[in-house]
């Protein structure tokens, strides 16, 4: 949960937290109702976090909980604080954002300034939210933590818990869903897909912990050197990630899936939790998908990515021709030579992140954009699914920049790690060839 939602002023402004970027045309000011215009608008954009028991700490279901906090949803809205959209406007288009256009403010505004009148419940619209089932076509695998966890690290514990991959046949993920147990602690769930080779590292360290799962923080843990990619991601607002038609992620008997959970207990109490994920699954699928990290491999090495104490600006950049060595970027998955396609791309760093960037170098000298983050937030990280996929081809480079601030009074020289204390930089990309 995000830590600007302390305050009394940003527990409303955590309004539009959901919302996306679908248009709703304004009425006449002083037409403009809560139950006709304004409550349709908040159940169906902010209604998967704002509701009783919600992540979000501030329920906003009736006229009285949006009316009482009214002129915050109003200020934040205009300051464009909320909802907390992170991508550049001038990067690339992506399907599901949460931003509001300007029409969808002055919506809002308008409402407010008009007096917040409530108007008559019976002339309310019908529904018009996403669907049940939370957005997946069905669930075929459910998978739960195997035993409930208090979270115990204040004020953000990130957990690992290793859990068994039950298909004896090679399977194909097509769908993705985070189901948070307890969402008014979970702010993040990361599905990391742990190969049938590194599984026993992986339940080694498992086994190091007493209590159920094991402590991890940018990663999954299993060393610098893992090949674990990602299965999914779900956080505050998502619903389920739908892969592009006839594509899947494959998933060999003997995997396991190492789900981090990142518990925020900067304003809820802790209480067992047992988070889970549902999956749907097909046995075969014309076109292979990957969850592709995206990285140096030098930074990897000790100082091969040096963030100096007391530098605000220490930026690191590194692009490679992903299609040319498509071998050995995706072990062997993919052709090299043959064209890619990206679907997804998302970005990670830790807390002394401050901007990042994925963008294509193409062979014609031209640079093309993919993800832009101009002000980075460790606590809203999410994939963003391109409306338009990118198709790289040979002679293209993948680039990837992060810029770091390491000025913070008694700051220590930083490298790569997976500890609170350290830094990441990678991206992550779905592809299909």
């Amino acid at each position: 949960m995000h830590r600007l939602w302390l305050t009394s002023a940003t527990l409303a402004v955590a309004a539009l937290a959901a919302c996306s970027d679908s248009e709703v045309a304004p009425p006449n000011p002083s037409a403009l109702t809560y139950h006709q215009t304004i409550a349709p608008l908040v159940a169906e954009k902010c209604g998967s976090c704002h509701v009783e028991g919600g992540i979000a700490p501030q329920p906003l279901q009736t006229y009285s909980q949006v009316f009482t906090l009214r002129k915050a949803i109003q200020a934040a809205v205009k300051q464009r604080i909320m909802p907390p959209w992170m991508p550049s406007q001038s990067c690339a288009e992506y399907d599901h954002n949460r931003s509001l256009s300007e029409e969808q403010i002055r919506l809002i505004s308008d409402w407010v300034d008009a007096g917040g009148e409530e108007g008559d419940p019976a002339t309310a619209p019908a529904p018009s939210g996403p669907p049940a089932g939370g957005g997946l076509p069905r669930v075929d695998l459910e998978l739960a933590i195997p035993t409930e966890y208090s979270p115990d690290q204040t004020p953000d514990d990130y957990r690992c818990f290793l859990l068994d991959w039950p298909q004896q046949e090679m399977s194909f993920v097509t769908g993705f869903r985070g189901n948070p147990g307890q969402p008014t602690l979970v702010h993040h769930i990361i599905a990391f897909l742990i190969s049938p080779e590194e599984a026993a590292a992986y339940e080694a360290l498992d086994a190091q912990d007493p209590k159920p799962g094991y402590p991890c923080f940018g990663g999954p843990g299993g060393g610098r050197f893992s090949q674990a990619g990602w299965l999914g991601i779900w956080g505050p607002g998502s619903l389920g990630t739908v892969l592009p038609a006839g594509t899947g992620i494959p998933v060999r008997p003997g995997s396991k899936i190492a789900l981090q959970v990142h518990y925020s207990l900067s304003s809820a109490v802790a209480k067992p939790d047992r988070t889970s994920i549902s999956l749907t699954l097909e046995p075969s699928v014309q076109k292979l998908a990957i969850m592709q990290p995206w990285l140096n491999p030098a930074w990897l090495n000790d100082g091969g990515m040096s963030i100096p104490a007391g530098q605000k600006a220490v930026r690191h950049r590194f692009s490679d021709d992903i299609v040319t060595n498509a071998a050995q970027w995706t072990f062997g998955a993919f052709r090299s030579g043959e064209p890619i396609t990206v679907y997804l791309s998302g970005l990670h760093m830790h807390t002394r992140g401050t901007t990042a960037k994925l963008e294509i170098e193409r062979a014609t000298g031209a640079t093309e954009c993919m993800l832009d983050i101009p002000r980075w937030d460790f606590h809203w990280q999410s994939i963003y699914n391109l409306t338009e996929p990118k198709v790289v081809r040979a002679g293209d480079r993948i680039a990837l920049e992060c810029e770091f601030d390491n000025s913070a009074p008694n700051a220590k020289d930083l490298g790569w790690g997976e500890g609170t204390e350290e830094e990441m930089c990678f991206g992550t990309f779905l592809i299909t060839q």
